[in-house]
């Protein structure tokens, strides 16, 4: 039976992580911000959490997901872990941020909800403890644009603004956003045990998240080993998904890297524009560390790092290595499905590979748009028709571009590919609308002058990428020259 919608005041949370030992954390109230007011809530997330719609703009739901008040059954803490920020470690971080104020089961699922920007915490190092209005925008926004794009991603529920100050480069309005995700525990959870030498700590953190994420592997022979397995296969997975979408994380340290797979820390985030293979998001990654064209190597890296961690617990150190050994090949095979999909074809030809490095090849040299190129593709006709033109004129070199064109005609001929068929196919993985960071800093604009329309448009926009929203085609159009300027940072 459904369980009617409860109001904020009736939810009952239970924080599962609270049940590890006290120093696992530091249980603590949020810090109180003044008047605070809604900028944007997503309904899906609200719906997953059983959250009565009609609620979401009451002063009872203001207050529980702005920290003001506590929920009820919340048992508020922050995290401690630790972890390689930029590849060096950096020792101990934690929570400085956010607060896990407990689960809600419904509908067969456990999601938590965790509170970011709601004040100073143990772990907050030399930080105040609040996010910016502009973060966590961006935050939201692309929490839900990512899950609508059906990659794997913590969710968003809200952004509830305030006008208390906060100081970055210059002073700006605060903000808390509410993050829901099955959980929050990441790879620097586990390094923050090893690199202590608390083994014990170390397997009940491990003991921990099998049971409560990841319950089928109680009963397998060595669940540590198959805890790091499972964990790398997903990691291998989503980076075949960020590159499949041109997105770009920004922050790839351990202590960013959830445990379950998921996109987890929007922070300088980006989505790829004119492509460029060594693009860097983030104004900060001056070595480019965490390009564009790193992030699969990177989350490779990262995965030893976690296997460094739990290697105590699995034994031998060649059934850590097992673990870790099919990392590349699932990545291959991930990203061989995604572009098969996003090329519209339905088999598998020794050849592909070859057509798709082309088709990326011209991208690079001719830095031609990366969401409007594949969009563009997936409209083309079996024959050469007056569709080409939108593919062609975001290449400067056409013949080149007209050449590969011949040899992705003839790859569908092969197969016998109806056009109508494969053209819906591929619009419905090919988008038509990403968070491009210019559209981000409109609505940020907007938001700063107390005029929240935009945010909640893009929302609805980026909530439905595939379809063609004819009446929003702007939104889906190569980015001013302005925007060629914006930067975003760790800061962000």
């Amino acid at each position: 039976m459904n369980t009617p919608p409860l109001s904020p005041q009736d939810l009952m949370l239970e924080n599962k992580f609270a049940e590890l030992p006290r120093y696992f954390y530091t249980q603590l109230s949020a810090s109180p911000i003044d008047k605070p007011y809604l900028v944007a809530a997503s309904d899906e997330v609200a719906a997953q959490l059983n959250l009565d719609q009609v609620s979401l703009n009451s002063p009872e739901f203001l207050n529980y997901f702005s920290g003001n008040q506590v929920l009820p059954g919340s048992k508020p803490l922050a995290a401690v872990y630790s972890g390689h920020q930029f590849g060096v470690w950096a020792g101990q971080l934690g929570d400085g941020r956010a607060l896990l104020l407990g689960g809600i089961s419904h509908a067969g699922q456990h999601l938590e909800i965790q509170l970011k920007g709601a004040g100073m915490t143990p772990y907050s190092r030399m930080g105040d403890g609040r996010a910016v209005l502009r973060s966590s925008i961006r935050e939201f926004l692309c929490s839900e644009a990512m899950a609508a794009l059906n990659i794997p991603t913590s969710r968003a529920l809200c952004v509830i603004g305030s006008d208390q100050m906060v100081f970055r480069e210059t002073p700006e309005t605060s903000a808390v956003v509410a993050r829901v995700a099955p959980s929050f525990v990441r790879f620097g959870s586990f390094e923050h045990w090893y690199y202590n030498d608390r083994m014990d700590d170390l397997r009940q953190l491990a003991d921990y998240v099998i049971q409560h994420s990841y319950p089928e592997l109680q009963t397998e022979n060595n669940p540590y080993q198959s805890l790091l397995a499972t964990v790398t296969t997903r990691t291998a997975e989503l980076m075949a998904q960020w590159q499949a979408v041109g997105f770009m994380h920004g922050v790839m340290n351990t202590d960013n890297m959830s445990i379950i797979g998921q996109t987890l820390d929007y922070g300088p985030f980006g989505f790829m524009e004119a492509y460029d293979e060594k693009h860097i998001c983030n104004h900060t990654d001056q070595q480019g560390r965490y390009s564009y064209r790193m992030q699969p190597a990177i989350g490779n890296w990262n995965c030893q790092a976690l296997a460094q961690a739990l290697s105590p617990l699995i034994g031998s150190v060649d059934d850590t290595n097992a673990a870790l050994s099919h990392y590349p090949a699932v990545y291959r095979q991930k990203w061989s499905e995604l572009m098969h999909q996003k090329f519209g074809l339905k088999t598998d030809h020794e050849a592909d590979l070859d057509l798709f490095a082309g088709f990326f090849t011209l991208l690079q040299s001719n830095h031609a748009d990366f969401t409007l190129s594949f969009r563009h593709l997936s409209k083309l006709s079996n024959q050469k028709s007056t569709n080409d033109e939108l593919l062609r004129d975001l290449f400067l070199d056409r013949d080149s571009l007209d050449t590969w064109l011949l040899n992705y005609r003839a790859r569908l001929a092969m197969e016998q590919s109806d056009e109508q068929t494969r053209q819906t196919s591929m619009q419905s993985v090919n988008p038509k609308y990403i968070l491009r960071n210019y559209l981000a800093q409109q609505a940020i604009e907007k938001a700063q002058q107390k005029d929240f329309s935009e945010v909640r448009k893009l929302l609805s926009i980026l909530e439905n990428p595939y379809d063609e929203q004819e009446e929003h085609d702007d939104y889906a159009s190569l980015p001013p020259d302005w925007a060629k300027h914006l930067e975003v940072s760790c800061s962000s």
